[in-house]
C-alpha cells in the first residue's frame, strides 16, 4: 500500500510539472469552407494554437490537466507579402499558427477550465468579444451540451455592430463593447458588478438567438456549464 501511494504521488506530481492528458478535444468543420481553428491558453501546459481544417474534417487536441483557455475559429484566410492573415478572427501572429495571441473580435469563443473547483470542469460559449460563427461543445458523456446554432451574422446584425469584408457582406457581429467602448456594456468601473451590469438592448440581442451563450460579461446563470471532470468534448463549428 505504501508503494503505491508513493507511485501515486510521483505520477501526479509528473503530471503536474510536465502535463498529462486530461481532456481529448474533437474539433469537427461543418461549415461548406475551410477554416482555421486557434486555441489561446491561459493556464497550465501547452495545445496547438492553431492548424487548418479543411469542410467535413475534424483535428483532436490533447489537453494536459488543468488547462484553462479558448478555442475559436478563423476564415477567409490567405498569405499576403509571406504573412498569414484571416478577415474574421485573426490573431495577428502572421503565421497559421497564434503562438499566444489571441483573436480579434468580433469572434465567437468557446472557453475551458478543466479540473476546476469540485473536480469539474467549466465551459462556456461566449459572444462577449461579438460573433463570427455558429458553434457548439458537446461533452462526451451526458453533460449538458453548449450551443450557439445560428449565423447571426444573416440575423439582423445591427448596422452599427456589423463587421463587413470589404465587398459588402458581414464577417462578424461585433458586442457593444467592443463596437462602442463604454463602461455600461463592458461592465467596467461603476458598471464593474452583477448588480450595476444589467442586460442591454445589444446583449438581449443576441440573447434571442443565442440563449445558451453569454451576451454580456455577466450572463452567468444560463450560459455556464460544468461536467465532472475527465472526460472529452466535440467542439463543432458550423453545427
Amino acid at each position: 500500500m505504501m508503494r503505491f501511494s508513493y507511485l501515486l504521488c510521483t505520477v501526479t506530481l509528473l503530471c503536474y510539472v510536465y502535463g498529462c492528458a486530461s481532456a481529448i478535444f474533437t474539433i469537427k468543420n461543418n461549415c461548406p469552407y475551410t477554416i482555421w481553428p486557434a486555441t489561446l491558453t491561459s493556464r497550465r501546459g501547452s495545445i496547438l494554437t492553431g492548424f487548418e481544417l479543411e469542410s467535413q474534417a475534424t483535428a483532436t487536441l490533447n489537453a494536459p490537466v488543468g488547462w484553462s483557455g479558448r478555442i475559436w475559429a478563423r476564415s477567409a484566410c490567405s498569405y499576403s507579402e509571406g504573412r498569414f492573415k484571416c478577415l474574421a478572427g485573426d490573431c495577428g501572429s502572421g503565421q497559421v499558427a497564434c503562438n499566444g495571441a489571441g483573436g480579434a473580435p468580433p469572434v465567437s469563443l468557446i472557453e475551458f477550465t478543466l479540473n476546476g473547483d469540485g473536480n469539474k470542469d467549466y465551459y462556456d460559449i461566449s459572444l462577449v468579444d461579438g460573433f463570427n460563427f455558429p458553434l457548439s461543445v458537446a461533452p462526451r458523456g451526458g453533460c449538458p451540451t453548449a450551443v450557439c446554432p445560428v449565423n447571426i451574422n444573416n440575423r439582423g446584425c445591427p448596422p452599427e455592430l456589423a463587421e463587413g469584408d470589404g465587398r459588402g457582406g458581414i464577417i462578424g457581429c461585433k458586442s457593444a463593447c467592443i463596437a462602442f467602448n463604454q463602461t455600461q456594456y463592458c461592465c467596467t468601473e461603476q458598471f464593474g458588478t452583477p448588480k450595476t451590469c444589467k442586460p442591454s438592448f445589444y446583449s438581449e440581442f443576441f440573447k434571442r438567438h443565442c440563449p445558451q451563450a453569454y451576451s454580456y460579461a455577466y450572463d452567468d446563470k444560463s450560459s455556464l456549464f460544468t461536467c465532472p471532470s475527465g472526460g472529452n468534448y466535440l467542439v463543432t463549428f458550423c453545427p
